[in-house]
């Protein structure tokens, strides 16, 4: 009897143990300090700096997920579930082919450069109508609705740049193709 109590115990005990122990942190993630973030504090961090540029770390945005890579080293965090993240990079003489947004690779032409941004669904509902700057990549992002597509509006000081865009699984999450004129 006493060992069936005491096996009982250890097994409650067991038990308890890992239903209270938190999950290891992602060691790729800790050693960039992301290990409490999820994708959306992920893109946001790495696409508004370029302090990680250099570093060996690759991060780039789809549909479904940021991926983060180092070394070999994989994480993929799942994106918010009606969420689409679309990052533009308005420019003037240079630019670059781009499909999935690389958050610590791509770089845009215009670096802090003021912009006013009208973004509009293809039922005329207004998403996004405002200033904002341009990160240190030259790229500034939104997060929009999934499974829509409209029209994005850049004007800057050097001209005006109109395209349509998409937030469906197979749309670019990288539009460079918004030339200034």
């Amino acid at each position: 009897m006493k060992s069936a109590r005491l096996l009982l115990s250890g097994i409650v005990l067991l038990l308890a143990a890992g239903c209270s122990s938190a999950a290891a942190p992602e060691p790729l993630l800790s050693e960039y300090g992301l290990e409490d973030a999820d994708a959306r504090q992920v893109i946001d961090r790495l696409d508004q700096t370029n302090e990680d540029r250099g570093s060996g770390l690759n991060a780039s945005v789809t549909y479904d997920a940021v991926t983060v890579q180092d070394s070999g080293r994989e994480s993929v965090l799942p994106m918010p579930g009606d969420e689409f993240y679309l990052s533009a990079a308005p420019w003037n003489t240079t630019t670059h082919d781009c499909f999935n947004h690389s958050l610590t690779g791509c770089q845009g032409e215009l670096v802090d450069a003021p912009l006013q941004v009208r973004i509009t669904d293809d039922d005329g509902a207004v998403l996004v109508d405002g200033a904002v700057r341009t990160y240190d990549n030259g790229f500034v992002g939104f997060w929009l609705p999934k499974d829509i597509s409209g029209t994005l509006e850049i004007s800057a000081p050097e001209g005006t740049a109109t395209g349509t865009f998409s937030t469906f699984p197979d749309s670019p999450t990288c539009i460079t193709t918004l030339q200034l004129v």
